[in-house]
């Protein structure tokens, strides 16, 4: 059994989505990240980096203690390899795969963590910062609608792990206002993976408890960003 530490975000998401995915057993755990649950020491024994999602195995393949895992990438390459699933074997599929994944750790999700927060969530409309993350937000659709364009999914022929981590991403598309009619590779790619009933049952998970507005609450802003009123 795994048990998954979770809040329902983006990155969350990546990882219920591979757990339904691969259909390994898992239980949920939730962790109120408005409330500051993320700094508890018992969480940071897990997640040192006070961020979710993390994960505990009970039973890792090498039928030692419990390993622990933090990092989407980190744990999305984890139950890969414990499932066998969603990472080729092969040399050239293997590190398309982690190219992929490594552009969404280090730069689709950065960034456009950053457009949101400045389109919706800072206390002052800074112009330079909202160009600013506009801009390379649209660049790196650009390279995503380029290379789906060139594959069915986003590491080749195959649904994979990169696929995975990529979506939760894209998904926030409409409420950082983007369109996908501007990226009709990336609109094709959308309608495919969301029509999957692993990745839907993945993004079910805890819905009713996405706060869509926690700048709203002066207790959440300030545990969230440290903004103080």
């Amino acid at each position: 059994m795994i048990d998954l530490y979770f809040a329902p975000t983006p990155n969350g998401w990546k990882i219920s989505i591979m757990l339904e995915e691969c259909g390994l057993p898992y239980t949920v755990r939730p962790v109120n990240i408005g409330a500051g649950e993320q700094f508890a020491p018992e969480f940071l024994k897990i997640s040192p980096n006070n961020r979710i999602p993390a994960i505990v195995d009970h039973a890792p393949t090498d039928g030692g203690e419990p390993v622990s895992v933090f990092e989407t990438g980190a744990i999305l390459l984890y139950l890969a390899e414990k499932s066998g699933q969603f990472m080729p074997s092969d040399l050239r599929g293997r590190y398309s795969v982690m190219q992929w994944l490594m552009w969404q750790m280090g730069g689709l999700g950065p960034m456009l963590g950053q457009n949101g927060h400045f389109k919706l969530y800072a206390p002052e409309k800074l112009p330079y910062a909202i160009d600013r993350y506009e801009r390379e937000t649209a660049r790196l659709y650009g390279v995503l609608d380029r290379r789906l364009g060139e594959a069915d999914y986003v590491a080749g022929a195959e649904y994979t792990i990169a696929d995975m981590a990529i979506f939760p991403w894209i998904m926030t598309h409409k409420r950082q206002e983007i369109t996908l009619d501007d990226y009709p590779n990336i609109k094709r790619w959308y309608a495919l993976c969301r029509a999957r009933p692993a990745l839907q049952a993945g993004l079910a998970v805890m819905k009713n408890a996405i706060n869509r507005n926690p700048q709203a609450d002066e207790k959440v802003r300030e545990t969230l960003f440290g903004i103080k009123s």
